[in-house]
């Protein structure tokens, strides 16, 4: 029962409904001084304050403000969630009301365009409106300010968190564990301030060595979406079982797609046919995803946030729900299927005669594989050889030989694929082999994209074209250098073209350093992005370019095909004027995604090789240097990849100095040289799953350096411990 309350003291109703009005933050003082209570009255409050407390009514805010109990505090930390069409959606970054929704809210911003991304964390003042909340920024939350992810370590004692990104080299002081235990993978957030920050561990995420583990360090890390919420998945459902409607119909041929033997998705399609007069009449025919992934749907918004598919050795985090992905939205053998067909004619010279696109229905006559339909072609042995291969690769000398003309950049750079068992772990790294069969999807490939470009120019319509822009001076200053250290010219007067680095490498032959250069020059190009002004494509020596056959897995594909079906008035599924108009945006915004998966693969295979090495932690490995820098050089393992460190402490008791102009260390004493592209055997000195990190040192005996041993406890995997329960 309730104690009797002072004559001058608030009800319970009085004090939530003040605490709800308050147009600040409703602290203890701010409701002594609104009810005018002084001296006892004001202890008598604490107390009522703390039953309430204790009643579950209300809750405290940071600032010891108080707010009811599953509501939200009038200031607070914000997380934000979703970016869609100017909306700004953010939840709160803690939230501990039992059996209460978290709230969702908008968060107003001033100013035409927001300036906060998914991920971004917000000081915000919340107002409730209607039956919701809003937001509104008072502080974005500076980076140092948000979560970390790496693998508790016991050292000294003390907990550590060790960082799983192999740039970063500092370990944090744990404060809170969490029910973390030594060797988790875990989410922590910093607290405190320079010099003094520690962690908080937010969320243990398991095992880091586990076999799917470095994938998920990889999503976590980059933030990337990797959930489809329940209704977005019944959306999904009912879309695709939408009738195809009335398409040409192109089930007759004998269409085949051709892809990697682990494809998770088949979008493209191909077939080839001689027309007359030489030539050949060919059809790309590509999944109509337009057709079910429409503008403002869930699933469209869900998509543009992924801006693409992103592919790990495990797993594919996949754009679309796997319901149109891997199903109806791919080009399965004996399936009828909806299709954007490109229809080409290609002439004796290879080149593109002209071009026509239209919405079909297909029937795929095989799924090949790379190696199969080459072994195919080699062989002749196969039911599809004469009326589908044959044809193709007939059609394909001709594409290659425009190729030739044009000569674009060829950088024949090795491909490392990681093989896992059946169980998920590391069977082996290998180089993917590069056959015709690549080759020919590959130009049959671009001669469409270009068609789309070419297509919705003559009809004045959007394009989000893919520009690859020249190299910049000061790259090519840069690989002139590096070219010097090999005695090798390379004039910055001359028109630079794609042919110019062709002829480069050409000159370098099969030398040693063959593929140091060819890395060289691919470093000193520009990056290539999206964006609705044509810019060409360097790389491809292409005057206009845009991505067209990959929309199961690229938004910036699906774009294109929504103004080809708006253009040629193909039916629904068309651009939309709001798209139309923010290209631009959409075109940062997809090549922001772009960039983000390419590094979250990167960094996944670097952990995969990274393991795959672990075990031969002391052994010699034959070596290439790919960087020196002052405090040491970078050499990577021959046909394997995996970068790691050569600290220049480990040289010997010399001095080491830098030469910068030759990529050079000099050891001032003895002379010894280590320079860019230079073999030697290192002995791997250690191998950490968890960052992808290496490091190397000399072999024993090489300037009186003995071998280290590892030091810490954050690079091997602990022993199991029992978890308690």
């Amino acid at each position: 029962m309730p104690k009797p309350r002072p004559a001058g003291l608030p009800s319970r109703k009085q004090i939530l409904d003040f605490i709800t009005m308050a147009p600040g933050p409703a602290g203890k003082r701010e409701i002594a001084r609104a009810f005018g209570l002084h001296g006892a009255e004001k202890i008598a409050l604490k107390a009522l304050l703390k039953d309430m407390a204790d009643e579950g009514l209300i809750d405290s805010a940071p600032g010891r403000a108080f707010h009811k109990m599953g509501g939200l505090p009038k200031v607070t930390v914000l997380r934000i969630v979703d970016v869609d069409d100017g909306q700004v959606v953010a939840v709160p970054e803690r939230w501990e009301a039992e059996g209460i929704p978290m709230p969702k809210l908008r968060v107003v911003e001033r100013g035409r365009r927001s300036a906060l991304g998914v991920g971004d964390r917000i000081l915000a003042r919340v107002e409730e409106r209607g039956n919701g909340h809003v937001a509104h920024p008072m502080k974005k939350l500076a980076r140092s300010e948000e979560l970390m992810l790496g693998v508790v370590a016991m050292e000294g004692g003390r907990h550590w968190l060790k960082p799983v990104d192999k740039r970063d080299r500092k370990d944090t002081l744990i404060s809170e564990l969490g029910g973390a235990q030594a060797g988790d993978l875990v989410l922590a957030e910093k607290s405190g301030r320079p010099p003094r920050i520690t962690a908080r561990v937010q969320e243990v995420l398991g095992d880091p060595f586990a076999p799917r583990a470095f994938s998920l360090i990889a999503i976590h890390k980059y933030e990337i979406p990797n959930v489809f919420s329940v209704d977005l998945l019944a959306e999904a459902e009912k879309v695709a079982e939408w009738p195809l409607g009335d398409r040409e119909d192109l089930r007759h041929l004998p269409i085949v797609a051709i892809d990697p033997a682990d494809a998770r998705d088949h979008d493209d399609a191909v077939w080839a046919a001689p027309a007359e007069g030489g030539g050949f009449d060919a059809i790309v025919a590509i999944a109509d995803v337009s057709f079910y992934v429409r503008h403002g749907s869930l699933i469209d918004k869900e998509a543009r946030k992924r801006g693409n598919s992103v592919y790990f050795p495990d797993r594919v985090v996949p754009m679309l729900p796997e319901s149109l992905s891997a199903d109806m939205c791919s080009l399965k053998e004996g399936c009828d299927r909806a299709a954007l067909a490109c229809h080409l004619k290609i002439d004796a010279k290879g080149k593109m005669a002209g071009f026509r696109f239209s919405r079909a229905v297909i029937r795929v006559a095989a799924n090949l594989a790379y190696e199969d339909a080459q072994a195919a072609i080699d062989g002749g042995e196969h039911p599809l050889h004469d009326s589908a291969l044959r044809p193709l690769w007939d059609c394909w000398a001709l594409l290659a030989k425009a190729r030739d003309q044009r000569e674009p950049l060829e950088l024949d750079l090795p491909e490392r694929r990681v093989q896992l068992d059946e169980a998920g772990r590391i069977a082996d790294i290998a180089v993917r082999e590069r056959l015709d069969a690549h080759r020919l999807i590959e130009d049959f490939m671009i001669t469409a994209n270009v068609a789309a470009a070419k297509a919705l120019e003559a009809k004045k319509a959007p394009v989000m074209y893919r520009v690859h822009e020249p190299p910049a001076r000061e790259k090519l200053l840069t690989l002139k250098d590096y070219l010097e250290t090999f005695e090798i010219p390379f004039a910055l007067g001359q028109v630079i073209t794609p042919k110019v680095f062709n002829h480069l490498i050409a000159r370098v032959g099969e030398a040693d350093f063959k593929p140091q250069v060819m890395e060289q020059v691919l470093r000193s190009q520009t990056q290539a992005y999206y964006a609705p002004v044509n810019q060409g494509h360097f790389g491809l020596a292409l005057g206009s370019y845009a991505h067209f056959t990959s929309p199961i897995r690229r938004y910036a594909d699906l774009l294109v095909h929504r103004s080809l079906v708006d253009a040629y008035r193909l039916g629904e599924g068309g651009l939309s004027n709001d798209e139309a108009a923010r290209m631009t945006v959409l075109g940062e915004s997809v090549s922001k995604a772009e960039r983000r998966a390419m590094e979250a693969e990167r960094e996944t295979i670097d952990r995969y090789v990274a393991a795959y090495l672990a075990e031969r932690v002391g052994q010699l490995l034959d070596t290439r240097i790919t960087g020196v820098t002052n405090f040491g050089f970078f050499a990577t393992v021959e046909g394997l990849g995996g970068d790691g460190l050569v600290p220049v402490s480990t040289l010997g008791s010399e001095f080491f100095r830098y030469i910068e102009a030759e990529h050079a260390l000099e050891g001032e004493s003895s002379g010894d040289r280590y320079t860019l592209g230079q073999k030697l055997q290192l002995r791997l000195a250690e191998a950490n799953p968890v960052s992808g990190a290496l490091r190397f040192e000399l072999p024993e005996g090489v300037n009186h350096l003995p071998l280290r041993r590892p030091r810490g406890k954050g690079f091997r995997k602990p022993p199991r411990r029992p978890r308690k329960k």
